[in-house]
């Protein structure tokens, strides 16, 4: 028999669990009542709207005033392209810290975490200033180029993630790389067959984190791109709200809605590394 105070402990427990759920499933149905409500109002629309449309998810496709999916691709591709050179980068980098003892490693390691306490908008002029000349030199990492913009989001990524990397790759024994080498694997070998199968938990975490990051990612986006059919999802869908198409909440929350679907599909498939990547790291084996 259970006791009084262990089932009002249990009632509790899940009216504040069904409360944080409720809190944060609340907005994407309103977002969602706001993309099939016919009035494209968002102050005077209802949760339940008296009249449901699907015109606005038919129209982000069908108008061509406004390339969604052109801009939709754009995401997925800068934000899967940069997520994966970050991950590359970051685990060659981080490898190198956590193995290697070399000149001036304190100073890098410190260097990379000073770095990182800066944030990439205080340097925007320099960087516009800076894909401006490299434009004209080599075309296509200049302004108004996805290269260009990828190139920028690598240069603020590496400092943290190596960072976590190199916390994780501490906690890998050195006895499993020094098995491989007696068997006549080199160090690199040792690297790409032994320690990255094991750090796939840190990898998909350094990658999840980085496509969440640029995927959203505006301000810089908005300073190097200035051809509608380069823009990113992001900027995409400002115009719906501040452009010659007026305000149009209808569409946009449809967009947004839509522009959710691969970062949902990322997360869903990297979860269960996720926890493990973020934990491990942070207590030394």
């Amino acid at each position: 028999m259970y006791s009084k105070h262990t089932i009002l402990g249990s009632i509790i427990r899940h009216l504040v669990v069904w409360l944080f759920i409720g809190f944060a499933v609340f907005p994407v149905l309103w977002i969602f009542s706001a993309s099939i409500n016919p009035t494209n109002n968002i102050t005077a629309q209802q949760l339940i709207p008296r009249h449901i449309v699907w015109d606005h998810y038919v129209e982000l496709f069908t108008n061509p005033q406004h390339p969604y999916a052109i801009w939709l691709w754009n995401s997925i591709k800068i934000a899967t392209l940069t997520s994966l050179l970050t991950v590359a980068l970051t685990a060659l980098s981080a490898y190198a810290f956590s193995r290697f003892r070399f000149k001036g490693r304190r100073v890098g390691l410190l260097g990379l975490l000073l770095v990182q306490m800066f944030p990439q908008m205080l340097a925007m002029v320099a960087i516009y200033i800076l894909l401006l000349n490299a434009g004209k030199i080599i075309p296509w990492i200049g302004l108004n180029t996805h290269p260009g913009l990828i190139m920028v989001y690598l240069g603020g990524a590496m400092g943290f993630n190596t960072w976590l990397m190199k916390g994780y790759f501490d906690t890998i024994p050195r006895s499993l790389e020094e098995s491989a080498k007696v068997d006549g694997a080199s160090q690199f070998q040792a690297f790409t067959r032994i320690i990255l199968p094991l750090a796939r938990p840190i990898l998909a975490t350094i990658f999840v984190l980085s496509f969440i990051g640029v995927y959203s990612e505006y301000i810089l986006a908005r300073v190097l791109l200035t051809d509608t059919h380069q823009f990113t999802l992001a900027l995409g869908l400002n115009l719906f709200i501040h452009g010659q198409w007026g305000n149009r909440w209808g569409v946009f929350a449809a967009g947004a809605l839509i522009g959710a679907i691969p970062f949902l599909i990322v997360f869903a498939l990297a979860q269960h590394l996720l926890v493990s990547g973020l934990t491990r790291g942070s207590v030394k084996e």
